[in-house]
C-alpha cells in the first residue's frame, strides 16, 4: 500500500523560504516519478515540479528559478525547497507518485504567503 505524507506547510511572508517534505512508504522514491502539485482556492490542481527515477527535474514556469525538487533515497523522502515565495504561491501542496500507471496522492499541506 502506497502512502505519502506531506509536512512543512506554514504561513510565511513574501520573499521568505519554506521546505516541504513528502515521506513515502510502499514505494521507492528513486524507482518512481515523484512530483509536487498545488491547488489554490477556486482553481484547478496544477503541476509544480517533477523528478523522474533517473533524477531529471521539470518545473512549472511560474516557479522556475525559485523552487527546487530533490529526494533523499535513504530517507525515502522527496523535498520541495521554496525560495522567494510570493502570495500567488498560496495553496495546498500535494505530493504525487506515479506508481504502476496510477497516481497516488498525499493528504496535502497548506502553504500561505502573506504580502
Amino acid at each position: 500500500q502506497v502512502q505519502l505524507v506531506e509536512s512543512g506547510g506554514d504561513m510565511v511572508q513574501a520573499g521568505g523560504s519554506l521546505r516541504l517534505s513528502c515521506a513515502a512508504s510502499g514505494i521507492r522514491v528513486d524507482f518512481n516519478r515523484m512530483g509536487w502539485y498545488r491547488q489554490a482556492p477556486g482553481k484547478q490542481r496544477e503541476l509544480v515540479a517533477l523528478i523522474t527515477n533517473g533524477g531529471n527535474t521539470n518545473y512549472a514556469d511560474s516557479v522556475k528559478g525559485r523552487f527546487t525538487i530533490s529526494r533523499d533515497n535513504v530517507k525515502n523522502t522527496v523535498f520541495l525547497q521554496m525560495n522567494s515565495v510570493k502570495p500567488d504561491d498560496t495553496a495546498v501542496y500535494y505530493c504525487n507518485a506515479r506508481y504502476r500507471l496510477t497516481d497516488c496522492w498525499g493528504q496535502g499541506t497548506q502553504v500561505t504567503v502573506s504580502s
